[in-house]
């Protein structure tokens, strides 16, 4: 299957993606020598950002994107790996991380358990992840994927895992024994230049499981039909404000 993830696309909107990973960061308690871990990390350039910032003595970034970590930067004490975050064997980390990417996996509790195991004591866990699936920009994907001429073409679920609710993050991470946490609901309102802009939005992340599997001719006719589907239900609005809702988690496990 074709390489969907187009790091260009991605950053198109590289300042409004960007600003939830700074905000996810100032929750972490900076200690001497960390051993971090990036789950997700894409081009990686915000995991060299991770990594200069926590003065970390070394960080791991883990995607599955080659295309992605093609973009990665090259520092001392910073290494990429290409693997599933459902697969990488964790070790033992001070920080596991993770901005915009635990949403693409299911069973969140089983999840959080595994990523807690690779903590050492007084490790620390934060992740970030959307809680935009309400919206038509999402609603509208997962509907047109259901329909039967694309429907056909993917080996997969149409619609993502759903994220739970903050409440729920917040009682699993007491239970898995995080002393100290904290997690909330956070609504970052974009202002793009046109409603059409969602739709490039979407291309850089919703979209790209099916424009992964879909044979070409086939993923333009979902993109038109996605195109105009979506436009009749947002309104003509300039600028076109684009809220998105995302969960920020953080917890530390006694030392």
């Amino acid at each position: 299957m074709p390489e969907a993830w187009n790091p260009e696309q991605y950053l198109r909107f590289k300042t409004e993606r960007e600003q939830p990973f700074w905000d996810l960061l100032a929750l972490v308690r900076k200690k001497p020598g960390m051993r971090v871990c990036d789950l997700g990390c894409g081009t990686g350039a915000l995991t060299a950002e991770l990594h200069r910032e926590l003065s970390a003595r070394e960080t791991i970034g883990v995607d599955s994107s080659a295309a992605m970590l093609s973009k990665a930067p090259q520092t001392p004490g910073l290494r990429f790996i290409e693997a599933r975050i459902e697969d990488f064997d964790l070790g033992q980390f001070d920080l596991v991380f993770s901005n915009a990417a635990l949403h693409w996996i299911p069973d969140h509790g089983i999840l959080l358990e595994r990523l807690t195991a690779a903590l050492a004591p007084g490790g620390q866990l934060a992740f970030q992840i959307p809680s935009n699936d309400a919206h038509p920009s999402h609603e509208t994907a997962f509907e047109v994927a259901s329909e039967h001429h694309f429907k056909r073409h993917l080996s997969g679920p149409v619609h993502r895992a759903k994220v739970a609710e903050p409440s729920q993050y917040a009682g699993w991470l007491y239970h898995f024994g995080y002393g100290e946490q904290q997690v909330r609901l956070q609504v970052y309102l974009h202002l793009l230049p046109s409603r059409e802009d969602v739709i490039e939005w979407v291309k850089g992340a919703l979209l790209t499981p099916y424009r992964e599997q879909l044979p070409e001719p086939v993923w333009k006719e979902f993109l038109e039909r996605y195109r105009a589907l979506l436009l009749s239900r947002l309104p003509d609005e300039r600028p076109f404000p684009y809220p998105y809702p995302r969960i920020l988690a953080w917890g530390m496990l006694p030392g």
